[in-house]
């Protein structure tokens, strides 16, 4: 008997969910590691970056279960449009000189990222064939990710040229997201009206649908991904802060590295998860991290920043890939924007409790023992993994 011939992958409305995406992660890559610079220019102090970044998360986590089930009654490409034109919107309070200012802009950006992920994660379950699922997570979370190849090194560069700063780096984070906006008005007009389902959920009141944050199908999918990028921040914020400390230039390198690898790994690393099953695609996310995060701790040089950056940036990859796969698997169809919401609540919980740990360690210990301290966490994911194998399989 034949086998079944594969859907195709790229349709038009996949491609450009994947290019809007791009445009909005893009936006966040070049405000990561201008944020610590900024405040820290205004006098700001490590806790206070971390208390920046964490209200970014704030906005996100608490929102997102509402803006799932508003996408689920009314249109994820809306939803879309709506949380690229708030991202965009939003970086115009930080042209107030104020640590205040930057926390409610960048709270703002919270809720405009929950809008984007939610109802881009539910598009890619809606869009992705069901037997290719692992590389279409692979190809989504590498083109969220291609912005950290050269966004936050033009960050930088922008920052310390001499026509630049950072306002022009706050010009084009908003011009980034305006287009990730124009993006998902192009969608929007490709997809087929939505027809009401009699079985989805019903939208409750507003302050009910706050409070009902868990989707419990895909909770354990969650965790991991919680897990996975909890320590991110530590290699794409406060970087910046340890280079400049033990006195390395040409950082941008750094990010160039670590990009390009995420972007290249993603895809691949997308199919292998099919093929070796989810449980030892996570192990193997979970030993690079840690080993990733020592080896940070240990540098002193911006080749020694570079592999280290490239090793957790593979590790991230396999996570972000495997754990999406994981969720639209196991995620309800007339449930579906509300699970992918709660899925995507991970990501920017992950980084604020990651950014916070991050800035309260620095501001305690130093960046040497934040390092080997978040490297204990990624090896905690590795306990996670293993308790839960037999549901991995």
């Amino acid at each position: 008997m034949a086998a079944p011939k594969s859907q195709s992958l790229w349709t038009p409305v996949f491609a450009l969910l994947c290019c809007a995406q791009f445009f909005g992660s893009a936006q966040h890559a070049l405000l990561q590691p201008t944020f610590p610079l900024y405040i820290t220019s205004l006098g700001g102090t490590p806790l206070q970056v971390g208390l920046v970044l964490a209200c970014f998360a704030v906005t996100s986590v608490v929102f997102r279960p509402l803006i799932g089930g508003w996408a689920d009654q009314w249109s994820e490409a809306g939803v879309s449009v709506c949380g690229l034109s708030l991202l965009s919107a939003a970086v115009l309070f930080c042209f107030i000189p104020s640590a205040g200012a930057t926390m409610f802009a960048n709270a703002l950006r919270g809720l405009g990222w929950a809008a984007m992920s939610a109802a881009g994660y539910s598009l890619l379950a809606l869009s992705a064939p069901p037997q290719r699922r692992g590389e279409a997570s692979g190809y989504y979370s590498g083109v969220q990710a291609s912005g950290t190849i050269l966004l936050p090194a033009l960050a930088l560069w922008l920052i310390d040229a001499p026509f630049g700063g950072f306002h022009v780096v706050f010009l084009v984070a908003i011009a980034l997201a305006a287009i990730g906006a124009s993006t998902s008005a192009t969608l929007w007009r490709q997809l087929p009206k939505k027809i009401h389902n009699p079985h989805a959920a019903t939208l409750g009141p507003w302050w009910q649908e706050i409070l009902n944050v868990l989707d419990r199908e895909i909770i354990l999918a969650s965790i991991l991904s919680f897990g996975s990028h909890v320590t991110f921040p530590a290699v794409a914020s406060f970087l910046v802060l340890y280079a400049r400390q033990i006195g390395i230039d040409n950082l941008g390198w750094f990010f160039v590295g670590s990009g390009t690898t995420s972007l290249l790994a993603r895809p691949l690393l997308g199919k292998v998860s099919d093929s070796i099953g989810r449980g030892r695609a996570l192990l193997a996310c979970f030993v690079l991290q840690t080993v990733a995060l020592i080896s940070l701790a240990y540098a002193s040089n911006i080749f020694a920043l570079i592999i280290s950056g490239m090793l957790y940036m593979i590790g991230l990859a396999m996570a972000s890939s495997t754990t999406l796969a994981i969720a639209m698997e196991q995620a309800k169809p007339e449930r579906r924007g509300r699970a992918m919401a709660t899925f995507s609540v991970a990501l920017p919980l992950s980084n604020g409790v990651g950014a916070l740990i991050c800035g309260g360690l620095v501001q305690w210990l130093g960046f040497f023992w934040m390092y080997l301290l978040v490297a204990c966490i990624a090896a905690g994911g590795l306990i996670v993994t293993i308790a839960n194998r037999a549901r991995l399989k």
